[in-house]
């Protein structure tokens, strides 16, 4: 599998690409994971989705907490392997190992003991649905530890410069989960009839034999995970400096999955129409903002190694060409969801006329604040890569608030009506990408270390 690579040495440019392109790869491995559970699912039926589908919001909530360990993991291994502190990095690997562990037993618990409470909180009326849902959630639950270390493990390595190792090993487990699947939920050969149970159960197999191969490769890596103390009692201070660097990160997940079921319960005005519109454009969207997110983590592992360094003068260079590279993605991005938005809609509904015109509105919109996402993306990596993941969160946090007053205001008190809301959401990209860009550039300058020129 791949090597930890040295990240302050070297080309700038193409050791950036490098460690990006895994990362890109492995975020569509990740959402192939719940793709693949719906494909299957909905040859069982609709009601079936719809349970899966309730109980993965839950799911969400658990992404936005494993972010505390993950990214302090990125960051603080990262640094600490710049400055060649050997003992620091086992430190963070071990308490980002350890919380992440009791993060998810805390959080398994709960959801298995207020099972019947969570799913009643959606008000579903078909009992049914509600059934499926609990059964989903509570086995997916008894996993829930695989899910919250594969990441911080995936952590770990991306702080080392070695993205591809996560990559390789979460590919292993989408392509168990995808062989599991069918024979899971349809009861193929030997086994049972399972449906939604199966699905939950394919997935939590995936992940563990996942989990497995990660023990697997750190225990070959003598030097880096040899000596690991992983029962020993947690020191207070290492613990606080992971909550420090990652607890914005969590709380802004938090807020954009509030508001994103705001936003919905908006668009519920104008019917059904409009929220599958949305939905189809997050798809869409998805692509290059996933690919300014491989850019951003590796940004982050770049920026802390060459922090913890002391080179800063690469670190000023980096962001330069990291910020070159997802402007050209960003620009690529708005024309194609501009001048191409018809045909690229028609992929996902061929035929209902009113979604196809509705759906290139948002399209055109939405590809005019691409470039600018894009910015906010990878200027969030570097941030973090010092270490400061406040800025980010507090700019992600407040516009994404300001999305919720602004579409009520455009749409109501304006003639753009539904237009309101697509461009409430499109001009709150633009801002967080302006604001967030001139936020690093000022910080940079005014901090005598950089010596910006």
């Amino acid at each position: 599998m791949g090597r930890e690579v040295k990240l302050t040495e070297g080309s700038i440019s193409g050791a950036m690409i490098k460690l990006a392109l895994p990362i890109m790869a492995n975020s569509f491995v990740q959402m192939a994971y719940n793709f693949m559970d719906m494909i299957w699912l909905g040859r069982v039926g609709t009601k079936t989705v719809a349970a899966a589908g309730t109980a993965g919001f839950f799911l969400w909530i658990g992404t936005a907490l494993l972010l505390i360990p993950k990214v302090a993991a990125e960051v603080g291994v990262a640094q600490s392997y710049g400055r060649e502190d050997l003992d620091e990095v086992k430190n963070y690997i071990v308490h980002t190992i350890q919380l992440s562990v009791v993060l998810a037993i805390i959080y398994s618990l709960f959801l298995i003991i207020f099972r019947h409470q969570v799913i009643g909180f959606f008000g579903l009326k078909d009992m049914e649905v509600v059934s499926m849902s609990i059964e989903y959630l509570v086995i997916v639950s008894l996993g829930m530890v695989f899910f919250f270390i594969n990441p911080v493990f995936a952590g770990i390595f991306n702080g080392f410069g070695n993205s591809l190792t996560p990559f390789i090993i979460n590919s292993i487990g989408l392509a168990l989960n995808i062989v599991l699947d069918p024979i899971l939920i349809f009861g193929l050969g030997p086994f049972p009839k399972m449906g939604i149970k199966g699905a939950a159960l394919a997935t939590i197999i995936a992940q563990f034999i996942a989990t497995i191969i990660f023990i697997k490769v750190c225990r070959n890596k003598i030097s880096l995970f040899s000596g690991l103390k992983l029962f020993k009692i947690p020191n207070s201070s290492f613990i606080k400096q992971i909550f420090k660097l990652g607890l914005p990160v969590s709380l802004q997940e938090f807020f954009f999955s509030g508001i994103a079921v705001l936003i919905a319960r908006i668009l519920a005005k104008w019917g059904s129409t409009p929220i599958a519109v949305q939905n189809i454009g997050s798809q869409i969207e998805a692509i290059s903002w996933m690919t300014a997110g491989g850019f951003s983590t590796a940004l982050s592992a770049f920026v802390g190694q060459n922090y913890g360094a002391n080179k800063i003068d690469r670190i000023k260079e980096g962001y330069r060409k990291a910020m070159y590279i997802v402007g050209i993605v960003g620009i690529f991005a708005n024309c194609l969801l501009i001048f191409g938005a018809e045909p690229i809609f028609r992929l996902f509904i061929p035929n209902d006329i009113e979604a196809i015109r509705e759906g290139v509105i948002y399209l055109r919109i939405l590809g005019l604040s691409q470039f600018f996402m894009c910015i906010e993306i990878a200027t969030s990596g570097a941030f973090y890569g010092l270490g400061k993941t406040v800025p980010p969160a507090l700019v992600g946090i407040v516009f994404n608030i300001l999305r919720v007053p602004g579409s009520l205001i455009l749409s109501n008190y304006t003639s753009l009506g539904l237009k309101g809301v697509w461009w409430s959401i499109s001009m709150s990209s633009v801002f967080k990408g302006v604001v967030l860009t001139t936020w690093f550039i000022i910080y940079l300058r005014r901090n005598k270390e950089f010596n910006f020129e």
